[in-house]
Parts: C-alpha cells; sequence; structure tokens
C-alpha cells in the first residue's frame, strides 16, 4: 500500500512538472512569436516604396513579370535616347535665319552655306541643301529641300513606332497573366474537388499584380512617347516654315 501510495505521489509530482514545464513553454513561445510579429509588423512598416514594388514584383511570377519588366526597359532606352536626340536637333530657327539671311547679304551663298554648317540640327542641314542648289534655279532648291525634310522627318521618327509597340504589348502581357492566373486557380478547385479561397486566391493575386504591373508599365511609356510626338511635332513645324522662309530669301538674293 505504502509502495502504491509512492508510485501515485511520483506520477501527480511529474505529471504537475510536465504541466508547469509546459505552460512556461507555451508563455515563451507566445512571448518569441508575438515578438517576432511585432518585429515584422515594424519591418512592414518600415519597408519603403522599392522593397513593396520588388516584393509583388516577385509575387506576380518571374514568366510574365519580366517579360512586362522587358518591354519597360527596351521602351524606356529608346525614349531617352530619342529624348536626347531630339532636344540636340532643336535649333533657335529665327536666329539662325537671321543669321543666313546676313550671310547672304553680306557674302552671298558660300558665306550663308558656312553658317548651316556650323550649326546642328535639321533646319540648318535643309538650309544647307537648299543653298547648295541655289546656283541653279529656285524649283531645283525647293525640290532639294522638300526632298531632303522628309529626309530628316524620318530621322526624328526613327525608332518611335517602337515605342507604342511596347506601350501596345505591356497591357496585353498583364491581361495574358490574368487569364493564367484565373485558369490555374480553377485548377487548383478542380483538383481539390472543393471551392476553398486559399486555393483562388493564389492564382487571382498573380493574375492581378501582372495586370497591374502591365498597366503602370504602359502608362510611363505613353507620357515618353506623347512628349517624343509633341517635340517631333514642333520641329517638323519649325522645318516647314523655315523652308518657306529660305526659299523667299533665296528668291530676294536672285532679283
Amino acid at each position: 500500500m505504502k509502495r502504491l501510495f509512492s508510485i501515485l505521489a511520483i506520477v501527480c509530482f511529474m505529471a504537475f512538472g510536465t504541466a508547469n514545464a509546459t505552460t512556461n513553454a507555451s508563455a515563451i513561445a507566445t512571448s518569441v512569436v508575438t515578438t517576432q510579429d511585432d518585429a515584422a509588423d515594424g519591418a512592414a512598416e518600415s519597408q519603403g516604396f522599392h522593397q513593396e514594388l520588388k516584393k509583388r514584383f516577385i509575387e506576380g511570377g518571374p514568366g510574365f513579370m519580366g517579360i512586362v519588366l522587358l518591354c519597360l526597359i527596351l521602351g524606356l532606352a529608346i525614349a531617352i535616347e530619342r529624348i536626347i536626340y531630339l532636344n540636340l536637333s532643336t535649333t533657335n530657327t529665327k536666329k539662325l535665319t537671321q543669321n543666313v539671311e546676313d550671310a547672304l547679304q553680306s557674302g552671298g551663298i558660300d558665306a550663308a552655306k558656312e553658317v548651316c554648317r556650323n550649326t546642328k540640327g535639321p533646319v540648318a542641314s535643309i538650309f544647307y541643301q537648299g543653298l547648295d542648289r541655289a546656283d541653279g534655279d529656285l524649283e531645283s532648291a525647293e525640290k532639294a529641300v522638300v526632298a531632303y525634310g522628309g529626309v530628316q522627318m524620318g530621322q526624328l521618327e526613327k525608332n518611335v513606332s517602337w515605342i507604342s509597340l511596347f506601350i501596345a504589348l505591356a497591357p496585353m502581357l498583364g491581361f495574358m497573366g490574368t487569364v493564367i492566373g484565373m485558369i490555374q486557380a480553377f485548377d487548383k478547385i478542380e483538383a481539390a474537388g472543393d471551392m476553398q479561397p486559399s486555393l483562388v486566391a493564389g492564382g487571382i493575386k498573380v493574375a492581378l499584380l501582372t495586370t497591374v504591373f502591365g498597366l503602370v508599365v504602359a502608362i510611363i511609356l505613353q507620357i515618353f512617347y506623347n512628349y517624343i510626338i509633341a517635340k517631333i511635332d514642333s520641329i517638323v513645324n519649325d522645318m516647314e516654315d523655315s523652308s518657306i522662309t529660305l526659299m523667299d530669301m533665296l528668291s530676294k538674293h536672285k532679283k
């Protein structure tokens, strides 16, 4: 009997000690988890826009998101190159016209050609082509101005069509990612045989992220594209006005 009581006492003591240990371990684990959650919340709050964008990009999947990013990189590269080229092609046409007119009056055709040769931009190039054929009749000079104006316009619009392609391609790829994400979500529902939100959420999230990034890329490139088109139109208008002014100057010089 005493041995039985001793065994019961030992079992009760061990059970009580195990319960206390489990309680203490649970409290410690809860404290650690709470601390980790607080740290995670603090880290999430301290994340900047760049980290959040990177996170969403990775969640969208490397397939379509990588292609959309490639569209953005190529489109921006072409847009920046065009902007630099167009800004370098911009000329003070009023000043150039006045300098050419003064050179015609003081030194003749050769002096005016030298002014155009030392000036950058398509307007100066058109002036040079017209002056180079000014020794003949005005009709040949006018044809040269018109023909070379078309050449310069082609140089201004070079590679701009690629930007419009990327503008159209980026949201289309995003929509394709949306469709594929929805298909994956329904495949998971079909495999599970049950409509659980956790099964659908992943596919829908990927679908929405690809769409958002595709639209963002299209918006960014569209802004650059509109600026480039406006810049080209401005330069072309200056070319046309300056060509008319050049023909008037040559007509006066012939008389």
